[in-house]
């Protein structure tokens, strides 16, 4: 009788990306598959921006001085930055790599520009998938219904939101996020059939032992 096929295939680890318009629901979307979805880590990215209502350091982002964030910038502690508004963001290069020479799959939240950078520096193991939300209305209604920022600046993110939106044929992926569980079952959806394929298999690696 044959031995069953291994049942942990040995493969490095997946950058899922998740990119989308202030106000698609991403953090709601991201928040939902870490708790359904087994074996996905979430990349906490490095922000220069003040915390944002229950925000908190070292969960949602990890809250730094400019000062903090150039001296990794300049060192090539990032593995991706990018300059929002008044903000700067990234992603620390060592835990991301780490992940990925383990086989750990990790999930990160970040923009258009970072998300082609982490798509140069790493093709072959990145998955990118844009989030939108179901009409452009709801968008606004979302951002306004935050109530924590100006009009000067919804209006900013209103515009960047457009320019933002033509972006997505770019991506791997598309969800429209029109409803929470169903677009959480959609991103495990993609994520088990990308742990699937055989082109991420180790070389080397055996199915079959004798």
């Amino acid at each position: 009788m044959s031995k069953p096929i291994h049942p942990l295939p040995q493969r490095r680890g997946i950058i899922f990306i998740l990119s989308a318009p202030s106000g698609a629901g991403k953090t709601t979307l991201y928040r939902g598959a870490l708790k359904g979805i087994a074996g996905l880590e979430f990349s906490v990215s490095l922000t220069t921006r003040r915390p944002r209502g229950a925000e908190i350091d070292a969960v949602d982002y990890r809250f730094v001085s400019e000062a903090e964030f150039n001296a990794m910038r300049e060192t090539g502690g990032l593995a991706e930055w990018a300059k929002v508004f008044d903000a700067s963001y990234g992603t620390p290069r060592a835990p991301l790599e780490t992940a990925v020479s383990e086989g750990r799959d990790i999930l990160l939240d970040i923009d258009i520009q970072g998300a082609r950078q982490i798509r140069e520096k790493y093709p072959n193991d990145a998955v990118a998938i844009f989030v939108l939300p179901p009409s452009f209305e709801e968008l606004e209604g979302r951002l306004r219904g935050r109530g924590t920022e100006s009009e000067d600046a919804i209006q900013r993110r209103l515009k960047r939101a457009r320019d933002e939106a033509r972006e997505w044929r770019s991506y791997d992926y598309l969800i429209v996020n029109n409803e929470i569980s169903r677009s959480v079952g959609e991103l495990e959806a993609i994520v088990n059939a990308e742990r699937l394929r055989a082109a991420r298999m180790r070389e080397g690696f055996a199915p079959w032992k004798s």
